[in-house]
């Protein structure tokens, strides 16, 4: 099992810039065969536009099935939780009006 701290980027989460370079550090470990516990302790603040494009849009590449069966989220307070399952909702809306 990897954990894939977020906290390292700070307490607040919130612009698509950081949500691409932290995507970039994350899709290596997803490739691997361990399980990825995506660990939010410490974060207070993950907004939607970074939840896009840090998580949501990993939807491009990969089936919702498959994000789920690499990984596992810890310490997510109830605003970050909201708003990451918001933007998986949208992205999976987006690609399927596509």
């Amino acid at each position: 099992m990897i954990i894939f701290k977020f906290n390292q980027f700070g307490e607040y989460l919130g612009t698509r810039m950081l949500g691409v370079r932290v995507r970039e550090q994350l899709l290596p470990l997803l490739d691997g065969e361990e399980k990825v516990v995506l660990d939010f302790e410490g974060v207070d603040v993950v907004s939607n536009s970074f939840a896009d494009e840090c998580l949501a849009k990993l939807l491009i590449d990969r089936s919702l099935d498959d994000i789920k069966q690499h990984t596992t989220f810890r310490g997510l307070n109830d605003f970050a939780r909201k708003n990451i399952a918001l933007a998986f909702k949208r992205r999976l809306y987006s690609l399927q009006s596509a």
